[in-house]
């Protein structure tokens, strides 16, 4: 005997009305789903905030890095291939870390090949964003604040832009 059944038959519960049946939250992004149902819990409400800023108006397809144990306390990872209308195939990476001191500490990085130089780039893709200088010899580091940098690598006629943010 189930004894969770048997308890439930002994008190004889009036039945409840009928609730109206909810539809699947579109905002409920499909990477946090699949976080959630690999056992991702904590981290849940950043997963999908990055995952839904990341993609937004993209397609895309990922690859999620799931702990084997202890799914809920370990480093979580997704790695993105995601395109938009008019710019190129893009690189995204998002590592989420639960129990930190804002509830779940989390950083992503996007990578894009544009083919105009570097310096190009900076002013017309991120004029806003003030130059932090230069990394060693040739990786330009634009400002954008505590917590966001982009890195602007040379690479051949073209130019790596590298974002990376922490959310703090």
């Amino acid at each position: 005997l189930n004894p969770i059944v048997l308890a439930a038959d002994l008190k004889k519960p009036t039945p409840a009305p009928p609730r109206e049946v909810q539809p699947v939250n579109p905002d409920v992004h499909p990477v946090t789903q699949a976080a959630v149902r690999g056992g991702v819990l904590s981290c849940a409400g950043r997963v999908n905030q990055v995952m839904n800023f990341i993609t937004s108006g993209s397609q895309s397809s990922a690859l999620l890095f799931l702990p084997s144990s202890q799914q809920d306390q370990r480093l979580f990872s997704v790695s993105l291939e995601w395109e938009r209308q008019g710019d190129p195939t893009a690189y995204a990476s998002a590592t989420f870390a639960p129990n930190q001191a804002n509830g779940c500490g989390g950083l992503y990085e996007t990578v894009i090949y544009w083919d105009e130089p570097c310096e190009a780039l900076a002013s017309r893709q991120f004029g806003s964003l003030k130059s932090a200088g230069v990394m060693g010899g040739s990786l330009t580091v634009l400002d954008g604040g505590v917590a966001m940098k982009i890195f602007l690598l040379p690479a051949g006629q073209g130019c790596i832009s590298i974002k990376k943010e922490v959310m703090q």
